[in-house]
């Protein structure tokens, strides 16, 4: 079992938590605070299929991409979480929040994800 596909299966979880947290923190009225979620169960999904040899592969450069859109689709929250950390007027700051944890998480996977391949590679060229 590929130690990745443990580690894409715990950023999923931790996404899932936020996207769940994130909902009920604002009351269970904004839908949008369960995106986080949505790319959880994705991820989560990944992982599994990656405990598979014949789609390992295949899976953890999806959950990459994932990641990637993660980064991206989240980005724009860490600019304004340095006004909301300074006691700044944010709109919607339980969505900076989320989206900052988000970018995080997502950047965090990605270079995990990078540092894998490049391993892999190193050991596939290894007579």
């Amino acid at each position: 079992m590929s130690s990745m596909s443990n580690v894409t299966i715990g950023y999923g979880a931790l996404l899932a938590a936020l996207g769940v947290g994130g909902f009920a923190a604002t009351g269970a009225t904004h839908k949008t605070a369960l995106i986080p979620a949505g790319f959880g169960v994705v991820a989560i999904g990944l992982g599994l299929l990656a405990r598979q040899e014949r789609y390992r592969m295949h899976a953890m450069h999806a959950s990459a991409l994932l990641g990637l859109l993660g980064v991206l689709g989240s980005a724009r929250g860490l600019s304004r979480l340095p006004a909301l950390l300074s006691g700044g007027d944010v709109e919607r700051p339980a969505a900076v929040v989320a989206q900052s944890l988000m970018a995080g998480l997502s950047a965090a996977f990605v270079v995990l994800c990078v540092r894998s391949f490049v391993a892999a590679r190193r050991a596939a060229a290894r007579p």
